[in-house]
C-alpha cells in the first residue's frame, strides 16, 4: 500500500479510502486482508483484466476527439509472417473506395501487439494463428492459402504441384515452439490431419520473410503464402498444393472503441 500511494503521489490513508469506496460501489471485495498483506480476490482479477484495455480505450477516445478537426492515421501492425502485399489485400477495397484515406502499415512482433493497442500507437493488429488474446476484441478476418517453399536443390522444387503428405519426409521449418506459437500449432494439426507427425525446426530468423527460412535449411520446407514461383534469384520455390490448406488472418483492436476505420475494412471483408 504504501508503494502505490508513493506512485500514485497520495497518502496511504487516501489510497486505502478509495479501495474500500471502490469496493462499496461494486459490492465486492477486491482485497483479502491481513495484518501484512492484500490478497487480491478472483473478484480483483477480473477487474483489472477488464479495466486495462477499457481505460486504455477511454485514453484514445480523448485523442479522437482533441484531433477530430486534424485526423490521425489508421494505423496497422502486422506479424512478419504476413507480407506487407497480404496487408494491402486486407485494406485495399477501402484504399479504392478512399484514396485519401490515411492509413499507415508497420510489422509488429507478435509479443508487443497487445502492448502497442494498448498505448495507441497501433490501431488494428493483424496476425496469424487462432489463439485470441482474452482483454482484445478479435476475430479471423481472412484466410490465405498454403504453399510450399523449398530450395532449387530440395527433391520437391521441380514439381508441378505437391501434396501436403509429401512433405512428410523432410523437416518443417516453422517461427515458434510448439505449445508456445499458435500458428506453428495450426501448421503442425494440419500435417497430423494429413496423416503424418512433422519434425519441425524453429527457425531463428527474425523480421525477415518467412520463405528465407529454407534457405539456413536447404533440405527442409516451409508453408508459406506467396504466389507460386521462384523467389530470391530463383534459389527459392514455391509450389502449389493440389488440395493447399489455409491459413488464418486475425484482426485484434481494443473493446469498446469505435472506429469507423476499422468498420469499413472488416465490412469489406464480410
Amino acid at each position: 500500500m504504501r508503494v502505490a500511494a508513493a506512485e500514485l503521489f497520495i497518502s496511504q490513508q487516501a489510497l486505502s479510502s478509495s479501495i474500500r469506496e471502490l469496493e462499496r460501489q461494486l459490492k465486492v471485495t477486491l482485497f483479502d486482508r491481513s495484518p501484512r498483506n492484500l490478497t487480491p480476490t478472483p473478484a480483483a482479477d477480473i477487474l483489472y483484466r477488464g479495466a486495462v484495455p477499457l481505460l486504455a480505450a477511454g485514453k484514445q477516445l480523448i485523442s479522437q476527439v482533441r484531433h477530430a478537426d486534424d485526423p490521425t492515421p489508421f494505423v496497422i501492425g502486422h506479424s512478419p509472417d504476413l507480407a506487407p502485399s497480404e496487408v494491402f489485400t486486407v485494406i485495399e477495397p477501402v484504399v479504392l473506395d478512399n484514396p485519401s484515406a490515411p492509413i499507415a502499415v508497420r510489422a509488429v512482433h507478435p509479443h508487443d501487439m497487445r502492448a502497442e493497442l494498448l498505448s495507441g500507437t497501433i490501431d488494428l493488429a493483424l496476425r496469424r494463428g487462432m489463439s485470441p488474446t482474452p482483454d482484445l476484441a478479435t476475430t479471423v478476418i481472412t484466410h490465405h492459402a498454403l504453399r510450399l517453399a523449398v530450395t532449387a536443390t530440395h527433391p520437391l522444387a521441380t514439381a508441378d504441384r505437391v501434396d501436403l503428405e509429401q512433405i512428410a519426409d523432410y523437416e518443417l521449418v516453422v517461427w515458434g515452439p510448439e505449445h508456445e506459437a499458435s500458428y506453428t500449432d495450426l501448421l503442425v494439426e494440419l500435417c497430423r490431419r494429413a496423416g503424418f507427425e512433422p519434425r519441425v525446426i524453429v527457425s531463428t530468423l527474425i523480421g525477415t520473410p518467412p520463405h528465407t527460412a529454407v534457405i539456413a535449411h536447404p533440405q527442409a520446407c516451409a508453408l508459406v503464402t506467396n504466389a507460386p514461383g521462384w523467389l530470391y534469384d530463383k534459389r527459392i520455390r514455391i509450389v502449389e498444393f493440389n488440395d493447399p490448406p489455409f491459413a488464418p488472418v486475425r484482426g485484434l483492436w481494443l473493446p469498446g472503441t469505435s472506429s469507423p476505420m476499422r468498420r469499413k475494412i472488416l465490412a469489406a471483408l464480410e
